[in-house]
């Protein structure tokens, strides 16, 4: 449904959620999220140049949310690293469908449109604090053991 590299970003930005009283290092939140160093480091670049965290450098640097995790959406996060694509034409090329989708090419898109929308209707604070749910990342290895 969503690509490896968006489930990175929102595994990041729930660490981050969840960790809101000090900057979190590259370090720690690919040990917490089990996130590979080198693709972290992308991943936040981008969501980094889509305003949705700020790094600082420097001895008490880090990764910090630029918002709460009451305003950012799972939609925010998954468009900054790896957007979902609508079906808008043909994909196979049919000059005579163009735009007029042809019936499993409009219900793929119709299903993507509501992915799109529950992902835009979900904050990440929804998913860190559903009632009854594990939370996300709770069995991440403890980086001191």
């Amino acid at each position: 449904m969503i690509s490896q590299t968006a489930e990175y970003a929102l595994r990041a930005i729930a660490h981050l959620a969840s960790n809101t009283e000090t900057p979190q290092t590259s370090h720690q939140i690919a040990a917490q999220t089990m996130v590979p160093l080198p693709y972290l480091s992308k991943v936040l670049q981008s969501l980094g140049k889509a305003g949705l965290i700020h790094a600082q450098r420097g001895l008490h640097g880090g990764f910090t949310l630029i918002r709460t995790p009451e305003e950012v959406t799972v939609y925010e996060v998954v468009q900054a690293v790896d957007p979902l694509k609508r079906i808008l034409v043909c994909p196979l090329g049919i000059t005579t469908h163009g735009a007029n989708l042809c019936p499993l090419h409009r219900r793929l898109d119709d299903t993507i449109q509501q992915v799109e929308t529950c992902f835009r209707e979900t904050t990440i604070a929804e998913v860190l604090n559903e009632p009854g749910a594990n939370r996300p990342l709770c069995a991440t290895p403890n980086p001191s053991e």
